[in-house]
C-alpha cells in the first residue's frame, strides 16, 4: 500500500530524535549530558548499594568474630599505632577535592579556561593521592599482614572479599574519574568548549562528587563500623 506523504514513520521519529542528541540540544530543558550522567549515577547507586548491603548480610550472620578495622588499618608512628590515620587522610584528601572540584565547574561558567583547568588538575592530582594511598594500603594488607579474598588471618575470611571489592570497585572509579576530568581539563586548555559551554565540567563534577558520596558510606560502614 503506497505511503501517504505528509505520514510520519518511526524511522522518520528515530532520526529526528538521533539528530537532535547528536546536536546537543536539550531534553526537558536538561542538557543531555547531565540527563545521561544522572541516569549512570542512578545504576551505579544501586551497585553500590548491593555491595554495601552484601557487606552488612555477610557480617552480621558471620558466625566468625569479625575483624577490628581500628587495629588492621592502623599505622605506627614512633612505635605508637594510630587507628585508622591512613584512612583519615585519604578522606581528608577526596573530600578536599569536593571543594577544588566545585570551584572548577564555577570558573568554567565564568568561561576562566586556566582556573578552571588549574582546579581540575588539581582534582585529579588529589585522586591520584588516593589512589596511590590505597594501593600502599592493599599492599600493606596483602604482603605484610597476608589478608586474601578467600582467607583472613585476624578472623572471619569474608573480610577479605568485601574490603577487596567494595574498595577496589570505588578505587576504579576514581581512577576512571582521574582519567575523565584530566581529558576535560586538557580540553578547557585548548578551548575545545568554547562554543559548545562549559556543561561538561558540571557534568564530570557530577561524576566527582558522586565518588566522593559513596566513600563517606563506605569509611562509615566498613572502616568506622
Amino acid at each position: 500500500m503506497a505511503q501517504s506523504s505528509g505520514e510520519i514513520t518511526d524511522s522518520d521519529v528515530l532520526t529526528d530524535l538521533v539528530t537532535d542528541w547528536s546536536a546537543d540540544k536539550e531534553i526537558f530543558k536538561i542538557h543531555w549530558g547531565k540527563a545521561m550522567m544522572w541516569i549512570f549515577l542512578v545504576s551505579d547507586t544501586f551497585i553500590f548499594t548491593s555491595f554495601l548491603t552484601g557487606y552488612m548480610k555477610v557480617r552480621i550472620s558471620s558466625t566468625i568474630p569479625w575483624p577490628n578495622a581500628s587495629e588492621i588499618f592502623a599505622l605506627s608512628f614512633g612505635g605508637e599505632p594510630i587507628p585508622l590515620i591512613l584512612i583519615a587522610i585519604m578522606t581528608f584528601i577526596l573530600i578536599s577535592s569536593s571543594g577544588t572540584m566545585a570551584l572548577a565547574v564555577n570558573y568554567g561558567y565564568r568561561k576562566d579556561r586556566n582556573k578552571t583547568a588549574l582546579l581540575m588538575f588539581a582534582t585529579a592530582a588529589f585522586g591520584v593521592m588516593f589512589v596511590s594511598m590505597q594501593a600502599f594500603e592493599w599492599t600493606k594488607l596483602i604482603v605484610e599482614e597476608g589478608v586474601r579474598p578467600w582467607a583472613n588471618p585476624f578472623g572471619a575470611p569474608q573480610f577479605g572479599a568485601c574490603f577487596f571489592m567494595i574498595t577496589g570497585f570505588h578505587g576504579a572509579h576514581v581512577t576512571g574519574g582521574v582519567i575523565y576530568l584530566s581529558y576535560v581539563a586538557i580540553g578547557v586548555l585548548n578551548g575545545r568548549y568554547e562554543k559548545k559551554g562549559y556543561d561538561i565540567v558540571e557534568i564530570a563534577g557530577l561524576y566527582w562528587h558522586f565518588v566522593d558520596l559513596v566513600w563517606v558510606f563506605i569509611f562509615a560502614f566498613f572502616y568506622l563500623w
